[in-house]
This record gives structure tokens, C-alpha cells and sequence, in this order.
């Protein structure tokens, strides 16, 4: 890609930081009432950073269980599955050295739950999925992903959000067909690829980044500018980026408001971004 067009892109998105806060972009068409995982026994879904944990994990059911509730069930675990951790925070009182009066102390805690498809013996019927709508090819996007060099495995699927899965160098993607639009498909498969550009096989940003994988952490969001902004250049140069610029910008800014305002960061972020949109177009000419 020609650099003024990377320097367009990023002036284009500093322009609109100030357009407002899109903390997850919705592209998913699997409604959160049909998909969101959520207990079997209780019915109640899972929030915060277990939401996205189960949500990953790939499984197209969205019921979760403890080892406990499968046997109250009368069902069992198959050997050789292994469960979810989910976190939760518990509290204990303590009295306050300084004031002498009592006081909560957060501490984080943590169970295991299986997916119900881990599960034999039990009844839980899998929601029916939305319909799929008709779908067309982007042909630059098929082309540039095609091209990649060293291209991470790609699996489609009906998971209700996208993620790359460093230890497995895996990108997981709701289907196109049960995407809201194939601008926004493209949009997010090429995110998840800007993401995999980090891994040592590539770019190496990992020795950078330390926890970037830890949903909240500073590493994390400083690693979700550089995904947007490789995302924002690459559908520019798939001709999409009008359509996506100004939630680019909006969703960037989220992230720069958690790292306290450090709009520098995206300047920063476009650097890596440029590093990142060069290698998955393989601008050196490498095989």
C-alpha cells in the first residue's frame, strides 16, 4: 500500500476520535438471547471478561454447567475434556488499620464449567441459529487474505464474536452468512489477522506487548489500536473504508479513553498498524 494512503487513514480516524465510544462493535447477527453463554441449570448469562472467555471457546451451544451439575443431572463428562475457568470476585471483611472500622476486601476467585456438548446424558437443546442472508465477495479482501504470507489458520463458525487465538495462531469468525454485512465481516476478519501479525512467527510484538491477551490490561488495549488501525488501512486498500472509518475511530477512541486519554498512542499504534498491513500484503515481495 502506498504510504500517503496510511497517513490519510490515520489522519481520517484522529479526525473522528472525538465521535464517541463503540466498546464492541456489533457484526454478528446471533441475537445475545440465542448465543450468549449462560449457566443450564440457573439460566442466568455470564458477564464481563467471561462472556468473551466462553464465547471464544467455539462450541455452538451456549449452555455452561460445573462437573457438579452435570452429575445432579444425571449426565457425565467425557474424558479427556477439559473446562473453563470463570472468574468472579469474592469478599471478605477486614478491619481498616487506619480508621479501625470494617471494611470489604475484594479478592478474586475462580470455578470450572463445561460446555453442554461435553456433556453426555443431559438434555439441552441447542438454539436454532438466525437465517443466513445472502452473502457477496469482497474480491481485494479475498485476494489480500489469500496472499498472506504465513497466513494463521482460519476457522469459520457460529460464534457470536471474532478472536485470534495466539496459542493456537487461530483466527475464529462467525460465518459470514450470519454476519450483519460483508463490509463488516471483512472489517473484523481483517482485525483478527492484524492481531496474528504479532505473533513470533511474524512480527514478533509479543516480546512488546506481555499481556496483551488479558481483556482490560494496558498491553491489551495499546495491541487493539494497532488491530484497528492495520484493519482501517487494509479496508482502505480494499475499497470498504467508507463504510467503517468513523466506527473505527469511535472504537479506537474507547480504547485510548481506558489508557487515560493517551491519544499519542494511536500515532504510535500506526506505526505497528503500517508494520502489520505490509507484512499480511506482503509488500516486501517474502513468500
Amino acid at each position: 500500500m502506498n504510504t500517503d494512503t496510511y497517513q490519510i487513514v490515520t489522519e481520517r480516524i484522529l479526525e473522528r476520535l472525538q465521535a464517541g465510544v463503540i466498546p464492541w462493535k456489533h457484526y454478528s447477527n446471533l441475537r445475545s438471547e440465542e448465543s450468549a453463554p449462560r449457566n443450564l441449570v440457573s439460566g442466568r448469562p455470564y458477564h464481563g471478561v467471561n462472556y468473551f472467555l466462553l464465547s471464544m471457546m467455539g462450541f455452538k451451544s451456549p449452555y455452561w454447567l460445573t462437573f457438579k451439575q452435570a452429575k445432579e443431572l444425571g449426565g457425565h463428562v467425557r474424558k479427556g475434556e477439559h473446562s473453563m475457568p470463570i472468574t468472579y470476585w469474592n469478599f471478605v471483611e477486614a478491619e481498616d488499620r487506619q480508621t479501625g472500622k470494617p471494611k470489604q476486601i475484594p479478592f478474586l476467585r475462580y470455578y470450572s464449567v463445561f460446555n453442554s456438548l461435553q456433556v453426555d446424558g443431559i438434555d439441552a437443546k441447542i438454539p436454532d441459529l438466525p437465517s443466513p442472508r445472502e452473502t457477496t465477495p469482497n474480491q481485494e479482501a479475498e485476494r489480500i487474505v489469500a496472499n498472506m504470507p504465513n497466513r494463521p489458520a482460519i476457522v469459520n463458525g457460529p460464534f457470536p464474536i471474532a478472536c485470534y487465538s495466539p496459542s493456537e495462531d487461530t483466527v475464529k469468525m462467525t460465518d459470514q452468512k450470519l454476519c450483519v454485512s460483508d463490509e463488516r465481516y471483512y472489517e473484523v476478519l481483517l482485525h483478527e489477522l492484524t492481531h496474528s501479525t504479532g505473533h513470533c512467527s511474524r512480527l514478533n510484538r509479543e516480546k512488546d506487548m506481555g499481556g496483551w491477551h488479558s481483556f482490560g490490561s494496558r498491553e491489551y488495549s495499546k495491541e487493539e489500536l494497532v488491530a484497528e488501525m492495520g484493519a482501517a488501512f487494509l479496508c482502505a486498500e480494499c475499497g470498504i473504508s467508507q463504510t467503517t472509518i468513523e466506527d473505527s475511530a469511535a472504537y479506537i477512541d474507547g480504547w485510548v479513553r481506558h489508557l487515560k486519554g493517551d491519544a499519542k498512542l494511536v500515532v504510535q499504534a500506526a506505526g505497528k498498524a503500517q508494520k502489520a498491513a505490509d507484512y499480511i500484503l506482503n509488500a516486501d515481495g517474502k513468500e
